[in-house]
């Protein structure tokens, strides 16, 4: 496997008087929240944060949870390594290609690893670019895995794809993503959770979960200007199909996960378990078609990071954007004085800043 350039060179970054920030204040932020579009960065910025303010990361990307799945999602943890000097890093390569991971249970997980960090006096920066990950734990969407409800879903089959985005929509007006309204068997199983919700039986299946814990973020926010985003797409995709990019997912298949598990996998897996099966014909039009698709995602991505401001502004938690500049070190110092503020006027507690 290639690896990429090291993702943080040092730099001088500024002072934080050494001490412990403990407060208690219900007011002031625990935690830092990073987030981006696809190829802006960001790993080495948190890393960079999570080095100077003694913390630890927790990864919001939905594929790097997955085992095996290295150059696709652009996976390197040499990045959390710096002058021999390793970052804490979670929820990355946890679970199995074959296991079906959503938000649910990285909000679970989540809910777990952040009480951890915070209980060893760490400063827990998330780092990632799911969207729906994200929001999940900023505004706190309230989950249940429930067991199936067969004589409910014997009900629902009989109804048009139009009578259950009605009904479902009548259930969750809130409803987090339309795709659910897409897709018969998504919108049946939304309706069932939510029927499930209103039920006593949602008070049990809770107290079996993780609870929420107190998550008050600073939340980061980074992108780039639109064609040098692009660019770094375009550049990232060839390196990572020169790494060895088409083997990974071959030796996916060949370890069991089949053709249709990797297209779920989505962009990189997706289109290249399609080159494999002969779906697409070259490797350019591999290229080509790929590059296309990864610019959409970021697009989507940041219309996403929009629609999450809006919501978030209700909460009175808004989101601090850096510069649109390449220099990832003066991103970083920009970060870096954006904490250090809120350390100097006590907007961050629970962690210990470090010289």
């Amino acid at each position: 496997m290639c690896n990429r350039a090291r993702a943080v060179t040092g730099g001088t970054l500024p002072h934080v008087a050494q001490h412990s920030f403990f407060k208690h204040d219900a007011t002031s932020c625990n935690c830092v929240i990073l987030l981006g579009p696809t190829a802006c960065g960001k790993t080495g910025i948190g890393v960079a944060l999570a080095l100077r303010f003694n913390g630890e990361i927790i990864s919001a990307d939905s594929r790097q949870v997955y085992k095996g799945l290295d150059i696709g999602s652009g996976k390197d943890l040499s990045e959390y390594i710096v002058d021999g000097v390793a970052v804490p890093h979670h929820l990355i390569d946890i679970v199995d290609v074959s296991t079906e991971y959503n938000v649910y249970s990285y909000q679970q997980d989540f809910y777990r690893v952040f009480p951890e960090i915070v209980a060893r006096r760490k400063l827990p920066v998330v780092v990632g670019g799911t969207g729906m990950y994200l929001d999940a734990i900023i505004r706190k969407y309230d989950l249940l895995t429930v067991p199936r409800n067969e004589a409910l879903r014997a009900e629902l089959e009989k109804k048009s794809l139009k009578e259950l985005n009605a009904l479902l929509l009548s259930l969750r007006p809130d409803l987090h993503t339309r795709e659910d309204l897409r897709h018969k068997e998504r919108c049946i199983k939304a309706i069932e959770i939510a029927e499930c919700m209103r039920s006593p039986q949602a008070d049990e299946i809770r107290s079996n979960m993780a609870p929420c814990p107190d998550i008050r973020p600073l939340v980061i926010g980074t992108t780039l200007e639109r064609e040098e985003l692009r660019e770094r797409i375009s550049k990232r995709l060839s390196e990572r199909l020169d790494c060895g990019m088409i083997d990974e997912v071959a030796c996916l298949h060949e370890e069991g996960a089949s053709w249709q598990r990797l297209e779920t996998l989505g962009l990189e897996y997706k289109f290249v378990a399609e080159y494999l099966q002969g779906k697409i014909a070259t490797k350019t039009e591999l290229y080509e078609k790929l590059n296309v698709a990864i610019r959409q995602f970021a697009k989507r991505q940041e219309t996403w990071f929009r629609g999450m401001e809006r919501k978030m502004e209700k909460l009175d938690i808004p989101i601090h954007w850096l510069p649109r500049i390449v220099d990832k070190e003066a991103r970083v110092r920009a970060a870096a004085e954006l904490i250090a503020e809120h350390v100097a006027h006590g907007r961050i507690g629970h962690f210990c800043a470090m010289t």
